[in-house]
Formats: C-alpha cells, structure tokens, sequence
C-alpha cells in the first residue's frame, strides 16, 4: 500500500518521502524551505526566480534569491524554481542555478500572475508549446539537473491547451516530472481543482506527476494522494505559518502545535530572517509573515496591529512575548 512516507526518485535524486513544500512567490527562500524540512518535507522548491535577473547579474536575485544554505542541502534535495521567455537566457539561468547546490531545476509554466504573463512567461507559455518545450530543453542542457514543470490546464475554464503541452514536455523535452496545480489560470487559488484531470495525467503520464492546489489540510491530502494516484504532494498556502501540516501530513503528529510551540517557531523564524536580511530589512520582511503567527496564536486585531507598526526584530520580539534580543544575550 502507498504511503506518503516512502522514499521515492525523481530524474535519479533520492527524496525521502512524498510531502513536498510548494514554491511560494515572494516567500520561498531558504529559510522557509529549511523550516519544511525541520518539520518533514522530503523536498522543497524555491520561490520563482527571474531567468533574466539570474543571466544579467542582478546581486539581490544572485545573493539571496539563489541561496541555498548547507544546514537544508543535509536535509534533502533542494529544487530552484525559474521563470522565463528565453531559451538561451533561461540556459545560462539554469547553469547558474546548479552552481549554487540546486539537485532540481522547476520551471513555473503556471504563474497567472498578469506582470508575469504578458512577458511571456508563466502560465502564458501554455499559448506557445514550441518556446515552452524549448525553454526546457535550455534549462535541461544548461544546467545538467533534472528538470520539472509546474503547470496548469490552462489560461481559463474549457481551455486544455496546458494539458496539452504537458504531454510534449515529456516527450520532446525530457522533463523528469510534472507538477499540475488543476485549476485554471483565471482561477488562481479559488475553486475546487480538478483533481479527476489530475488522475488521468498520472495515468497516462511516464513521468511523476505531482500534485499542488487545495491541500490545506492532513485529512484532504491523504483524500487527494490516494485518489490521483500522484507520486507526491506539494504544500503551499497551507502550510504558511503551519510547519506542523507537514509532520500531520506524514503520520508523525496528531494535534495541533501549543502556545510555547508556535512561540519558539516564531522565534526561529526572526533569527533565520536576521541571519538572511539583516535586522533593518528582516524587520519589514517579516511583516507579511505575522499574519499567519497571529492567526495561530488565536490572538486577534490588536497583536496584529501592534506587529504591523514594529521597526524593529526586538520590537516584534517583545509584541509576541518574547524576550527582547539584547535582554536575552
């Protein structure tokens, strides 16, 4: 019987289970993907990244965007995600990639996000199957890795051209792995997905397909696992300010995190953003991180109020409770 706790391979790197954290725009840096190994995943895709800021040298993409820290190398394979129009752009981006520690290359061909469709790239790739293949290609030759995508159905109900495309992807790219988001472009994250067009992809598929869109719970991953068939699951927007999803996922948890739990988490997460951002930058960082804290914590307005207004790591230390840095050295 499948378990989402076996080990499994893809394009020939070892994972160690099929819990798998999504890539989240704005948010998947190296941090957030060690935090999900902490709690279980067996592998952790990066937030997108610019192809053209990678190949054109822009030091914040190259710095932090592209960083991959050694504590999460031991942890587990670790998947940079890229997004582009070019094929030789996106060739050089790749290269760049594998030299940084990546084991996987994840192309998003699912964005629907307009700023990243109307350059071409992103879920508007769909439209145009030889660019996108060649775009694979590139980031399969470039980098040496093996190369997945991220995909959805298409641009808008009805329209199939992204299943479409997946098929010549295997085909006439290589790609090791699929992963469907089943629902369409227009939807974003509303919506039920389609998880009957999922099953058949993995049916029909040689390759793993993976699985991503409406899992926000350990019971409803279990349900769509089993009924797709798929060979792993990605936690996304569920897991934000919820690491423990991940050991609820694979059996190893029952309830929910205490009080001191989410306490000490959040306490992690301000030193690892410092250690990433500096304290000036972290601080504003994290801004969009105290939503989902604040939300767990059962706290309600008034903390998250409080948080928003914080300039400072100690400041946000003593709003959650904590002690402040300089009193705890």
């Amino acid at each position: 019987m499948r378990s989402l706790q076996d080990s499994w391979t893809l394009g020939g790197v070892e994972i160690p289970n099929r819990v798998v954290l999504a890539p989240l725009a704005g948010i998947g840096n190296w941090f957030v993907r060690l935090q999900a190994k902490r709690y279980g995943a067996g592998l952790a895709v990066s937030e997108m990244v610019s192809s053209h800021a990678i190949h054109y040298g822009n030091e914040k993409t190259c710095t932090e965007l592209l960083r991959v820290h050694p504590e999460e190398q031991v942890r587990g394979p670790v998947s940079i995600q890229l997004f582009g129009n070019d094929p030789e752009i996106m060739r050089s981006a790749a290269a760049r990639a594998a030299e940084t520690g990546a084991n996987l290359i994840d192309l998003n061909m699912g964005c629907p996000v307009p700023k990243v469709c109307k350059t071409g790239a992103g879920a508007a790739l769909v439209k145009d199957p030889d660019l996108a293949v060649a775009i694979a290609v590139a980031a399969r030759e470039g980098s040496g890795l093996p190369v997945t995508v991220k995909l959805r159905p298409g641009l808008r109900p009805g329209d199939q051209h992204g299943i479409e495309l997946a098929y010549r992807l295997v085909a006439d790219a290589g790609i090791a792995g699929l992963c469907i988001h089943p629902r369409h472009a227009s939807q974003q994250h509303r919506g039920r997905p389609d998880y009957d067009l999922a099953k058949r992809l993995v049916e029909e598929l040689p390759v793993p397909v993976l699985i991503s869109g409406g899992l926000r719970s350990a019971e409803r991953v279990r349900e769509v696992f089993e009924y797709t068939g798929a060979e792993a699951v990605l936690l996304a927007r569920g897991s934000l300010g919820n690491p423990w999803l991940f050991e609820q996922v694979l059996g190893l948890r029952e309830g929910d995190p205490s009080r001191e739990e989410i306490l000490d988490e959040v306490a992690w997460v301000l030193e690892r953003a410092v250690e990433h951002l500096g304290e000036q930058r972290a601080a504003r960082y994290l801004r969009k991180f105290y939503p989902w804290y604040v939300e767990r914590l059962g706290e309600g307005a008034e903390l998250q109020d409080r948080l928003q207004r914080t300039e400072s790591i100690d400041d946000a230390r003593v709003a959650f409770g904590l002690p402040a840095l300089a009193a705890a050295a």
